[in-house]
């Protein structure tokens, strides 16, 4: 059935909401999935915290406008099914990089982060991008590590001190 004006209206707003506040997206050809494949698709999204919508071309583009994604307008051709993350950068990509694994018939054809398109080519790469919550771990890590070797250090001087004193008293000894 389709949309009257003031429906078209309101998926335009939502849709551009989502774009503006969003990080990342990737849109991708979902022709020959099935209802069940695009339910499964959904579901995965909603797990991983990314937004999905199949939205008509023309209303997408006019929702694109003045976001971070309107570099992905040249992109939307045909069947065309949407993702959009609001903090992680590789959500999208992610998803649609293993949905794909299962699904040929999910074929990525657009890519963009905080405004920058990058080739599908790089679907791979931006996938497999650490989550915001692997990055703070690796940062926490890294600064822990020089804490970590400081106390190290200084609890064995008090060891080596030790040691120093049973050698020096083991050749007095040795000289006695």
């Amino acid at each position: 059935m389709p949309l009257n004006i003031e429906e078209k209206k309101q998926v335009v707003k939502e849709l551009n909401s989502e774009a503006t506040n969003s990080v990342a997206g990737a849109i991708a050809e979902y022709n020959g999935l099935n209802v069940q494949d695009i339910t499964l698709l959904r579901t995965k999204a909603r797990e991983s915290g990314v937004y999905l919508k199949v939205v008509k071309n023309s209303l997408s583009k006019r929702a694109f406008n003045d976001t971070g994604f309107e570099c992905l307008i040249d992109d939307l051709n045909g069947p065309i099914i949407i993702a959009l993350s609001k903090e992680d950068l590789a959500s999208p990509a992610r998803l649609f990089k293993d949905f794909g694994k299962d699904y040929d018939q999910l074929k990525t054809i657009g890519l963009a982060i905080n405004g920058a398109s990058f080739p599908v080519s790089d679907l791979d790469r931006i996938a497999e991008l650490p989550t915001k919550d692997e990055a703070y771990s690796t940062l926490l890590g890294l600064m822990k590590a020089p804490i970590e070797k400081a106390v190290r250090l200084l609890n064995e001087l008090p060891t080596k001190f030790v040691r120093l004193t049973n050698a020096v008293k083991d050749k007095q000894e040795e000289v006695s």
